[in-house]
C-alpha cells in the first residue's frame, strides 16, 4: 500500500484486496472512471452482472468519486463473487491511501473490512468438512 508517481507524473494509489482465494492488487490512477481487470474492460470481465459491477465501484460511489479515477486491478484466483468483493476491499484501501478523510466514511460502510469467511478444510474419516458417512447401527 503505497503511493508511486510514474514516469507521466500522474500519482497512483495501491490498495491490496483479499476474499476467500482471490487476491485483488488494485491501481487507483486519475482518470474518467472507467474499471479493467486483468487487461479486460470490468463489465465484459464482470460478466455485465450489475451486482459486481456496483460492488467494485461501491467504495467510489459512497465518495462521490466514482469519475475522477480509473480501477486497475490486477485479479487472481476464487471466482467473480471472491474478486468482486477483493476489488472492493482493494479500491477502499487504495481511497485510504489517497487521504486519510476518507478512512471514516468507507470504514462506516463496512468497506475496509475483510470477510474472514473462507472454506473449511476437509477432516480425515468424513466426507466433507462437517458430512460424516451414514451411520450403521449393525
Amino acid at each position: 500500500m503505497t503511493t508511486v508517481v510514474t514516469k507521466s507524473d500522474r500519482v497512483v494509489y495501491w490498495g491490496t484486496g483479499r476474499r476467500k482465494a482471490a487476491v485483488a492488487r488494485v491501481r487507483l490512477v486519475p482518470g474518467t472512471g472507467k474499471l479493467v481487470v486483468n487487461g479486460h474492460p470490468g463489465d465484459l470481465y464482470l460478466q455485465f452482472n450489475p451486482a459486481y459491477l456496483s460492488l467494485a465501484k461501491a467504495p467510489l460511489e459512497v465518495l462521490g468519486m466514482e469519475a475522477e479515477y480509473d480501477i486497475l486491478v490486477n485479479a487472481r484466483g476464487g471466482g467473480l463473487t471472491g474478486q468482486a468483493d477483493a476489488i472492493r476491499l482493494g479500491v477502499a484501501r487504495a481511497l485510504c491511501e489517497l487521504s486519510p478523510d476518507n478512512r471514516r466514511p468507507l470504514k462506516a460502510e463496512g468497506y475496509l473490512t475483510r470477510d474472514p469467511r473462507a472454506k473449511e478444510r476437509r477432516k480425515y474419516g468424513l466426507r466433507k468438512a462437517r458430512k460424516a458417512p451414514q451411520y450403521s447401527k449393525r
